[in-house]
C-alpha cells in the first residue's frame, strides 16, 4: 500500500489540491458564501499547487517537492489557525478579520466540528503527506 503512494504520490496530491480547489469554487461561486481574510490566504496557498502538480505529475517531476512543500505547510498552518480561531473560544477574540466576513463565521459545521478550514486543513495535511512519500521514493 504504501508503494502505491510512494510511487503515485505525485499524481494522489494533485488531485487533492484540484478538489480542494473545486470545493472551494464551489462555496464561493454556487452556494455563495462569501470567503474571509484567512480563506483567501488559504486559497493564495493551494490554487498554485493544481497548476504546479498538475505538471510535475505529467513530467514526473520529483523536484516541485522542494517547491510544494512549502506552499502545503504554510496554508496547512493558516488553515489551523483558522479552525482554532473558530472553535477555541479564547482565540476567537485574536480573529484578524476586522472588515468583511468575520473569520470566525461557520459556514457550514457538519457534524459539530466539521467546517471550511478543517477541510483546508486536512487537503494541505494530506498533500504534504503525499509528496513526502513521493519524495521518499526518488
Amino acid at each position: 500500500m504504501s508503494t502505491t503512494f510512494q510511487r503515485f504520490g505525485l499524481y494522489f496530491a494533485w488531485i487533492v489540491a484540484l478538489v480542494a480547489t473545486l470545493g472551494s469554487l464551489y462555496f464561493s461561486e454556487i452556494a455563495r458564501y462569501v470567503p474571509c481574510t484567512l480563506c483567501w490566504y488559504q486559497r493564495i496557498f493551494m490554487y498554485p499547487l493544481v497548476i504546479l502538480l498538475g505538471i510535475a505529475s505529467y513530467r514526473s517531476d520529483a523536484r516541485i517537492v522542494t517547491y510544494a512543500l512549502p506552499l502545503s505547510v504554510t496554508g496547512g498552518l493558516i488553515s489551523l489557525y483558522h479552525y482554532l480561531i473558530q472553535k477555541v473560544p479564547f482565540l476567537k477574540e485574536t480573529e484578524p478579520c476586522k472588515v468583511g466576513i468575520p473569520c470566525t463565521e461557520d459556514y457550514i459545521n457538519w457534524l459539530g466540528f466539521i467546517t471550511i478550514p478543517l477541510l483546508a486543513l486536512i487537503a494541505f495535511i494530506l498533500i504534504t503527506l503525499f509528496l513526502i512519500l513521493y519524495k521518499r521514493n526518488q
